[in-house]
């Protein structure tokens, strides 16, 4: 479980609830419940948001929220160290020694790099697939943070919606000025609604896959340079080398005390 995603979502939810309450006590809280207003910001935030993708990318985008509350699995220091155990290996034994050592890695990305590399695969072919198959894991992640984007610009908008929804059934009825602050009220939530949906969820959302997908390109982008290094037969002291560079100077330091790598 990702426990910043996890208390940044409860408690910004938290924080709402103490100022309403601070201000007008437990029985506030029903000041921000109408039912109408749900059902004109919510439920045409959704709509439209499905009007815009397809049903598939919609039903997907909705379950990646999930994703935001898994921790990242990726441990560069540790993806290196094992980069440099490989070309360990194949500066020792060969290539072909490689296909072994392959069977024993759970990251299918990291091991077609490898059985590219054992095929005797062009140096440049071997860059070139293992990039677009980054463009395409990219791609596909773009349509996940994608849909919250386009949810998130659709709840302002449905708010503002059913505010002017409301301003104009308030108008309508202005004979009894004491019903025309409760009315402004209802008219109002919606642009809440909108808010909290955009602010609280949508925006949060996209942010968090976004910044995970980051994390994912750059580590298989150190992987396709490290296999490529191995294939070119250079020093694992050398690949060491170029591969911390991707890290940040306080991560370099695992990076070091895990790899092992040798000078001849």
């Amino acid at each position: 479980m990702d426990i910043a995603s996890l208390l940044g979502v409860i408690l910004c939810f938290g924080f709402v609830l103490f100022g309403i309450i601070n201000s007008e006590g437990v029985a506030g809280l029903m000041y921000f419940f109408d039912a109408p207003s749900l059902l004109i910001t919510f439920g045409g935030s959704f709509c439209a948001t499905l009007t815009s993708l397809s049903m598939s990318n919609y039903i997907g985008g909705l379950k990646s929220m999930g994703l935001i509350f898994k921790p990242v699995t990726t441990n560069v220091p540790e993806m290196i160290a094992k980069i440099i155990e490989l070309s360990n290996i194949a500066r020792k034994e060969g290539l072909l020694s490689l296909e072994e050592a392959a069977g024993n890695l759970e990251d299918d990305f990291m091991k077609k790099g490898i059985m590219l590399i054992v095929d005797g695969t062009d140096p440049e072919l071997v860059r070139g697939i293992l990039e677009t198959e980054l463009d395409s894991i990219d791609s596909r992640h773009e349509v996940r943070w994608g849909f919250w984007d386009t949810l998130g610009s659709m709840g302002p908008a449905w708010g503002m919606i059913g505010t002017l929804v409301g301003l104009v059934c308030m108008l309508q009825n202005m004979s009894d000025p004491t019903t025309l602050g409760p009315k402004m009220a209802v008219a109002l939530i919606t642009t809440f609604y909108g808010s909290m949906l955009a602010n609280w969820v949508c925006i949060p959302t996209s942010n968090k896959l976004q910044a995970n997908n980051s994390l994912e390109l750059q580590s298989k982008s150190i992987m396709i340079e490290g296999l490529l290094s191995i294939q070119a037969g250079e020093n694992p002291r050398v690949i060491e080398e170029k591969l911390k560079s991707f890290l940040a100077p306080k991560e370099r330091g695992s990076s070091e005390e895990g790899s092992g790598g040798e000078a001849a």
